[in-house]
C-alpha cells in the first residue's frame, strides 16, 4: 500500500503528457508504437494496463480500435478522460496491474504493460502483473512489457556526481545495482533478470527492444537536433534497437512475447 501511494504521489506531480514529446524522449514512443503496429489487425481488442494519461490508448482509439485502459492513478484517469471523443470505443477503469479480476480470461488480442513493471519491487507482485497480463490475453495474442534499465540510471548517477553518496548509503550494492527500498519509485532491471522472470511462462519471445537506447542521457544534445537530423537518428535507432550487445544499455527495454 505504501508503494502504491508513493507511485500515486509521484504521478500526481508529474507531467506524463510532456514526457514523450521532447526529441530525447520521443524515440521511446515512436519505436514502441511501431512495434505495436506490427501485430495490429482490423477488429483487434487492445488492453493497456497502466495507461497513464492515455498517450497510447487515445492514439489507438483514434485509429478505431476497441480499447480498454486500466490506470492506478486517479489524477491520470481524469486527464485521460478529457481526451476521449464520442467516436472512441474506449472503456477506462481505475485498477492495479497485480489484480485484474474484473477482466475476463482470454479477452484481448494485444495487451500493453508499459508502465507497471517500473513500480513493482517484489517478485510476487512482478509475477502477479505478468500472470494477469497473460491471463486476459487470447491464445496467440501479443503482450508488450516495458522495463527501466539499471545501467543507464547508474551512468546518470555518475554524471550527477551522486554515486559516492548512494554507495555509502547502501542504496547501490557492490555489483552496482540499485537496491529496492521504501523511498524508491522505480524498479531497475538488468536483461538477465527479465529473462529469469519470464522463464517459466508459456510464451514465445518475439522481440526484445531497446526503445530509446542512451537518448535520455544525451538530452541536451538530442533536443537540439534539426528535424532532418532527428529523422536520421531514428533510422539509426532502428538499426540497433534489437542488437543483443546493445539492448542492455537502453533506458527503456521492451519485451514483446506471444501467448502460446
Amino acid at each position: 500500500m505504501a508503494l502504491t501511494n508513493s507511485v500515486k504521489r509521484y504521478y500526481n506531480n508529474y507531467n506524463e503528457d510532456a514526457r514523450l514529446t521532447r526529441k530525447s524522449r520521443l524515440p521511446e514512443y515512436l519505436l514502441t508504437t511501431e512495434y505495436i503496429e506490427k501485430y495490429l489487425f482490423d477488429g483487434a481488442k487492445i488492453l493497456e494496463i497502466g495507461a497513464g494519461t492515455g498517450r497510447y490508448s487515445i492514439a489507438l482509439a483514434e485509429k478505431g480500435y476497441d480499447i480498454t485502459a486500466v490506470e492506478l492513478v486517479e489524477h491520470n484517469i481524469e486527464i485521460m478522460k478529457k481526451k476521449v471523443k464520442p467516436k472512441y470505443n474506449i472503456t477506462i477503469y481505475e485498477g492495479n496491474a497485480v489484480d485484474l479480476s474484473f477482466l475476463e480470461d482470454e479477452t484481448y488480442d494485444i495487451v500493453l504493460l508499459l508502465g507497471p513493471m517500473y513500480h513493482l519491487f517484489n517478485d510476487d507482485d512482478k509475477h502477479a502483473a505478468i500472470s494477469e497480463a497473460i491471463r486476459v490475453t487470447k491464445k496467440g495474442g501479443v503482450i508488450y512489457a516495458a522495463y527501466c534499465n539499471n545501467e543507464t540510471r547508474m551512468y546518470k548517477m555518475f554524471y550527477k556526481k551522486r554515486i559516492l553518496g548512494l554507495l555509502n548509503s547502501g542504496e547501490i550494492n557492490k555489483e552496482f545495482h540499485f537496491k529496492a527500498n521504501s523511498g524508491m519509485v522505480f524498479e531497475l532491471y538488468r536483461k538477465p533478470e527479465i529473462d529469469e522472470l519470464m522463464k517459466d511462462y508459456n510464451v514465445t519471445r518475439l522481440h526484445f527492444v531497446g526503445v530509446d537506447m542512451l537518448s535520455y542521457l544525451h538530452s541536451n544534445k538530442l533536443d537540439r537536433l534539426s528535424k532532418k537530423e532527428f529523422e536520421e537518428y531514428m533510422k539509426y535507432l532502428h538499426t540497433i534497437c534489437e542488437r543483443d550487445d546493445l539492448t542492455g544499455f537502453s533506458i527503456h527495454m521492451l519485451d514483446i512475447f506471444r501467448k502460446d
